[in-house]
């Protein structure tokens, strides 16, 4: 029997002049590229919960969550408004939770938003487990550039707790995020076998520094602090981080790019001084990433918990009269619906991601067709740990059937995330504590 050729999705024609040219969607590619376009995963994170006014309020149609008709449609309230366009391609679903939430400091909620992890009891020597966006990582590394783009508002990992990035690696080590668009698109969309170079001689230094501390430590006959132990240990996990992105970029070297449009970008967006312009250079960064293929998975935390980082103030840079922080703790009806008023904020550069996705075309479709955006709080309201806004967005293309206000009781964030995972195409077993995927919902069965 007569061997088949079939060609790797990497191959690439070399002229005689040594230009690097891509090879068209050949046959021999096999049916995983010219058969299925990329399946994509987004999770976008805000801190402190949304506003949930109650009757007796007098502003329900601020209420986070949409009014649900009998049919099982929705209303959408003002705080949503912006979405409006996107109805046919968005879910809400209500009742969810995790079940470690109540038990674990409600501070930290973004840290297990992506896992459901104990972390009111963790194993010795992990703080946290996997997360989602991970997950999806790991079954789509070999498939793009990048195994995963990680943002969020103030960069880097935190700390232990309260950290600054809602992505946790197989060991449940938080993975650092970036947050400057310059660095970004340079590092994103503008790397060369010169800065690629430039990056692995960084990281042979800052290895020698780990080491000389180390060796120091010893020879002092010193211990470290926890503090100070938690503070290396995120560093070194920085520095694999790091080092495994570089590893997958180099793979990549020698093919190019697909050709895009990059003169709207404000690679100058400050969220000092204008969260808006901020905001949308990131999107816009997001959805050309998926666009190009670079990526299969990102997280973007928009804001951080507990009144951190500079997030927090920006309520206050749009006119209102407190920090975001503040906002949550509000339960009288003037409070809630200027907190609801930020959510309105958040869902207008939400909506943007959104059109943006739609704009950019997959063979088969929008982008955000073939993409299952996450966004949400690991808070429902006052740092509370059930019910937790939660809106599904795109992923037509895996069955996803949307205008639905869906909600069945109490259940299990992590079946939410399972059902994602097989809309994906990834057959996990379970995720974290889930017992099931969810049944009758907006997933395919």
């Amino acid at each position: 029997m007569q061997n088949q050729l079939k060609l790797d999705r990497r191959s690439v024609l070399k002229g005689l002049a040594g230009v690097v040219l891509p090879l068209p969607l050949l046959e021999a590619m096999g049916e995983e590229v010219v058969g299925k376009p990329p399946r994509r995963f987004c999770a976008i994170y805000s801190a402190n919960g949304m506003s949930l006014p109650e009757e007796k309020h007098g502003i329900a149609d601020w209420n986070w969550f949409p009014r649900q008709n009998k049919d099982g449609k929705f209303i959408f309230g003002k705080s949503n408004e912006p979405l409006n366009p996107y109805r046919d391609q968005v879910s809400f679903l209500g009742g969810l939770a995790h079940a470690n939430g109540p038990r674990n400091d409600p501070h930290v909620c973004s840290d297990m938003w992506l896992t459901g992890a104990p972390l009111h009891d963790p194993k010795p020597g992990q703080y946290n487990t996997m997360g989602l966006d991970q997950v999806v990582a790991r079954h789509t590394r070999g498939l793009c550039r990048r195994p995963s783009l990680v943002f969020s508002i103030d960069a880097g990992s935190g700390y232990m707790s309260r950290t600054a990035t809602i992505s946790y690696d197989q060991d449940g080590k938080p993975i650092p995020a970036e947050n400057n668009p310059r660095r970004i698109f340079e590092n994103v969309f503008k790397g060369s076998r010169y800065s690629l170079d430039a990056q692995r001689a960084r990281l042979r230094r800052h290895r020698k520094l780990v080491d000389a501390v180390s060796e120091n430590a010893k020879a002092l006959d010193k211990r470290l602090g926890r503090a100070d132990g938690q503070k290396m240990e995120q560093y070194l996990t920085s520095l694999n981080e790091f080092e495994m992105r570089l590893e997958a970029s180099e793979k990549w070297i020698d093919i190019p790019l697909k050709k895009q449009d990059y003169s709207h970008l404000d690679l100058d967006a400050s969220p000092e001084t204008d969260p808006q312009s901020y905001y949308r250079t990131i999107f816009d960064l997001m959805a050309l990433a998926f666009d190009a293929d670079i990526t299969r998975s990102i997280t973007f935390m928009m804001n951080r918990e507990d009144g951190m980082g500079i997030s927090d103030t920006f309520p206050l840079k749009l006119g209102m009269r407190h920090t975001h922080h503040n906002l949550s703790h509000k339960d009288d009806k003037d409070g809630l619906l200027e907190w609801a008023k930020y959510d309105h904020f958040l869902s207008e550069q939400v909506a943007y991601f959104l059109g943006r996705l739609n704009e950019f075309k997959d063979n088969n479709g929008s982008v955000l067709d073939n993409s299952i955006v996450l966004f949400g709080s690991g808070a429902s309201t006052t740092h509370k740990n059930v019910n937790l806004p939660t809106l599904v967005a795109g992923g037509a293309n895996m069955g996803l059937k949307h205008r639905q206000y869906w909600k069945s009781g109490d259940t299990r964030m992590t079946d939410m995330y399972l059902s994602i995972l097989h809309s994906m195409g990834i057959a996990e077993e379970s995720f974290g504590d889930s017992r099931a995927t969810l049944s009758n919902s907006i997933f395919p069965a």
